[in-house]
């Protein structure tokens, strides 16, 4: 694999739009490709044009639904939006603060719909906002066809998930001859390592050395993760596949060692910065 070189990737990427679509590992991906490319470093040349694909700040938000960065030396973009679930989410009530919201398992987000067109490669993932308590806590309803859903196979939370990765990546699929110039992925997921508990009954991961309980080395031939190898199969949209070399590397998470940690909690789902996302990137280079 061809070592990553920021000036060179760049000019390769000249005149083009990266964009990371997904949850927060999905924000991890793209917060380390932003360091890869300016080596770290502060860069007062690097524009904010977030405004353009709609990331303000809404009231009462914590933060924007997404940030992109121009480079203007090439003319590239490199974006996030948050979809945690790669659904499209539309309100009930608009009017109502504490409004439920239709979670339409069959419809790509509004995001991608909207700017598809000014994308050149597009990696999408979601998995780990799958689960009842996200649910709830969102106020998140499934919806198909337009109306809440009434097939109780597909409201297993796993089938659900697996229905939905399919439908988006089946719609970038079909948009694919009308944008030529655009690479799509979509990441397998990224894998947990909490052991003896869970994220809140004491799990913790905080092992510092490398290869020491996830094994030394990847040995299948195939994803491990099934579900999203089996939604690209037959299409133009590409697997890119971290979920095993990932899982080589435990000591890899923040641990309990979070800017923002609690006592007693540790963070064994998302990495260190410089870590373990910088090689989903550098697989991403070369395989562009």
């Amino acid at each position: 694999m061809p070592e990553f070189e920021a000036s060179q990737f760049l000019r390769r990427m000249q005149d083009k739009t990266i964009a990371y679509v997904g949850d927060s590992l999905g924000r991890q991906m793209f917060q380390s490709m932003m360091c890869m490319v300016t080596g770290g470093k502060e860069r007062l040349d690097v524009e904010d044009v977030g405004a353009e694909y709609g990331f303000v700040l809404a009231p009462g938000a914590k933060r924007p639904d997404g940030w992109a960065y121009r480079f203007p030396s090439t003319n590239t973009t490199i974006l996030y939006h948050w979809s945690s679930t790669l659904c499209d989410l539309e309100p009930l009530n608009p009017s109502d603060r504490a409004t439920s919201y239709a979670m339409h398992l069959d419809r790509p987000p509004a995001f991608l719909k909207s700017n598809l067109h000014r994308l050149h490669v597009l990696v999408l993932n979601t998995g780990h906002h799958w689960n009842r308590g996200k649910l709830r806590a969102n106020r998140w309803e499934m919806y198909l066809g337009g109306a809440p859903n009434s097939d109780r196979n597909t409201a297993v939370i796993w089938k659900a998930k697996n229905f939905t990765v399919h439908s988006v990546v089946r719609w970038v699929d079909t948009q694919l001859p009308r944008h030529p110039k655009l690479k799509a992925f979509y990441r397998s997921i990224s894998p947990r390592h909490f052991f003896n508990g869970d994220w809140d009954t004491g799990g913790s991961c905080d092992n510092t050395s490398p290869l020491a309980k996830g094994g030394s080395g990847v040995h299948l031939d195939r994803s491990e993760d099934a579900d999203a190898e089996g939604a690209v199969r037959g299409t133009g949209v590409r697997l890119l596949d971290v979920t095993a070399l990932s899982r080589l590397r435990d000591e890899g998470h923040i641990s309990r060692y979070s800017i923002k940690a609690t006592s007693g909690v540790q963070d064994c789902l998302h990495w260190c910065l410089p870590g373990v996302p910088d090689t989903w990137n550098e697989i991403l280079a070369a395989q562009l």
